[in-house]
């Protein structure tokens, strides 16, 4: 498997690994050199992946993993030094949408669940994660956030402030794990044109009455870009805020969202 060499000699975890951000996320790190460790609930897909990123197996495997078992955090973690000798970043994916609409209409146990699982559960990988990036001299931590953070385009009041407090654990878990050079910082997509936004487009245009590109257009057209973010734009950031180039890059969250939003 040709590489970039971004992460050429450095070890990975990528949790999330499914159909959209996270399995762009594992191609674009195995494709940058690093040795890869990727996790989610479904094992099956876990392999399909791993197979398909690198048939020899000998730079990716997998393990079965969820977030919201702190065990899991552990034995993911323990799976990557075992096969690869060391732990240098993890790049935290894995999150649960569920929580949509406004307050009116808003399931709590949803609300529940998306704290649970993007909040709780990332601080648990990071913590399952952490003495191992010790052991390695440091490394680099990237979570994923959300421009409804920020910008409430659609009615998504669960999942968005759960990603609000991920933000914010974030700017503490940077301070924390300064001094042992593990860098901690949130990419912040808006629209990613992935599966669960082609489902939503779709939807609107079934609902509406309209096409799939009229709906597809509207969007595009609050974009200073033009276009929706695809996976693999915001895979890219990732990727560069794992390697050494951006070394010196902690606490920060970086807007991948085609200008939607400037802060």
């Amino acid at each position: 498997m040709a590489t970039s060499g971004l992460l050429d000699g450095k070890t990975i975890v990528v949790t999330g690994v499914g159909t959209g951000l996270g399995k762009e996320v594992a191609s674009i790190v195995a494709a940058d050199g690093a040795n890869l460790v990727i996790g989610a609930r479904t094992e099956s897909q876990l392999q399909d992946v791993a197979t398909e990123l690198d048939p020899t197996g000998e730079r990716v495997t997998y393990l079965r993993t969820d977030i919201s078992d702190p065990n899991a955090c552990d034995a993911i973690v323990a799976h990557a030094v075992d096969r690869f000798g060391g732990l240098d970043g993890v790049a935290q994916i894995a999150a649960y949408e569920g929580a949509m609409g406004n307050l009116s209409a808003t399931n709590m146990n949803k609300v529940r669940k998306s704290i649970d699982v993007n909040l709780i559960g990332s601080l648990q990988m990071v913590q399952a994660a952490a003495p191992a990036l010790k052991r390695s001299g440091g490394g680099s931590v990237v979570l994923i956030g959300s421009q409804s953070m920020y910008l409430p385009l659609i009615d998504q009041i669960g999942y968005a402030a759960s990603k609000g407090a991920l933000l914010t654990a974030m700017f503490h878990l940077a301070k924390e794990f300064g001094p042992d050079r593990i860098r901690v910082n949130t990419v912040v997509p808006s629209w990613m044109w992935g599966p669960p936004v082609q489902m939503y487009v779709d939807w609107q245009a079934s609902d509406r009455g309209v096409s799939s590109d009229d709906v597809k257009a509207e969007i595009e057209a609050g974009i200073p870009l033009g276009e929706i973010v695809a996976d693999e734009d915001v895979a890219n950031a990732v990727a560069f805020l794992l390697s050494d180039r951006a070394r010196m890059i902690t606490g920060q969250s970086l807007l991948v969202n085609g200008g939607e939003l400037m802060r």
